[in-house]
């Protein structure tokens, strides 16, 4: 009975801790930061959110601002009118699962049944197909390197922990302020529905956002799409 135990304590490490290795600590197979140091990107997760995205678009908007969106697919399909401004707009839609569900708990084929179903749910509404993929709380298992391609895994070099809403905007602004640099893709999010995240945080990363974006733009900082970072 040990060794059965031993064995499969062994094969889930090997299924999930060798990649969060891999990727969250080397770098491996993912993209987290540019080597151009003139561009950085905001990227906003778990959305959309009919509550706080329109909010967030007009403020994105108002500064002239493109950013990259990874949606749920789940949430795609109910607000696709959402995902439609987000395109028209100018904005990057990549994917975020179907459901928030870690990969770690996922059958491989699984995830990319439901990836490439969340894929045709945004293509149905834009006419275009994502191949940008940030899955839940950057986790990766053994087999995505191979099973998900051909979409291109984004995960980050900068997070405000803005699920949370203990600290109001204030936090938000300074962890922004104090970590972000040239070539950073910043990871924040558009809604609060998520296990652990509490509902009125977005709130917060968005009353934030109107100091950070008028400070980082009087620092010459350029704002870009994911897309626009990888070429």
């Amino acid at each position: 009975m040990f060794k059965i135990i031993a064995g499969m304590i062994l094969l889930y490490v090997i299924y999930t801790i060798i990649p969060f290795l891999l990727t969250a600590g080397l770098g491996k197979g993912v993209f987290r930061r540019s080597d151009d140091p003139s561009k950085i990107a905001f990227t906003f997760d778990d959305g959309p959110d009919p509550k706080y995205t329109p909010t967030l678009l007009d403020l994105l908007k108002k500064h002239n601002i493109k950013a990259t969106f990874f949606v749920l697919g789940s949430k795609a399909e109910k607000n696709p009118e959402l995902i439609l401004r987000m395109h028209n707009e100018g904005h990057l839609i990549g994917i975020h699962n179907y459901v928030h569900r870690s990969n770690w708990i996922m059958l491989p084929w699984t995830i990319r049944r439901e990836l490439d179903y969340s894929a045709s749910v945004v293509e149905g509404i834009t006419g275009v197909r994502p191949i940008y993929y940030r899955p839940p709380w950057g986790l990766l298992n053994l087999f995505d390197f191979f099973i998900i391609k051909p979409y291109k895994i984004i995960l980050w070099s900068v997070m405000a922990e803005d699920w949370k809403s203990k600290g109001g905007s204030e936090k938000v602004k300074k962890k922004l302020l104090n970590k972000i640099n040239h070539g950073d893709v910043i990871l924040l999010h558009d809604s609060g529905e998520t296990f652990g995240a509490d509902e009125d945080a977005p709130l917060n990363t968005i009353n934030a956002l109107h100091d950070v974006i008028k400070e980082l733009t009087a620092k010459s900082y350029t704002c870009v799409r994911i897309d626009e970072m990888l070429v």
